[in-house]
């Protein structure tokens, strides 16, 4: 359980940054290489996903799905300085608990 959470962590890292840093090139001007970093860095974030221990490619995006929402917020947090409201936090709770059902539900 340990690794595939941080493997998610690792992709969603990959994902965002890689996003942001090509948001910065195109929206704010800032010179190309922040573009190819991002672009190098959504690549990794491809890479990065195929680690993980689980058989199924839908399951495994399905419930990364729900890591990177709750990473966003973070993200738009501690980066982009827009803090939360009790919503963000509730919609990411959810988001969790579906992860957790999704990877972990028993199945026979």
């Amino acid at each position: 359980m340990f690794y595939a959470i941080i493997m998610f962590l690792f992709a969603g890292l990959a994902e965002i940054g890689g996003g942001y840093l090509i948001w910065l090139w195109l929206r704010e001007s800032k010179p190309i290489y922040f573009g190819a970093f991002g672009g190098i860095a959504l690549v990794l974030y491809g890479v990065i996903a195929t680690f993980q221990s689980f058989q199924s490619f839908g399951r495994v995006y399905a419930a990364y799905g729900g890591i990177f929402i709750v990473l966003a917020v973070l993200w738009g947090w501690l980066v982009d300085k827009k803090t939360p409201d009790m919503y963000d936090w509730l919609g990411g709770a959810i988001c969790l608990v579906g992860v957790a059902v999704m990877l972990w539900a028993p199945r026979t």
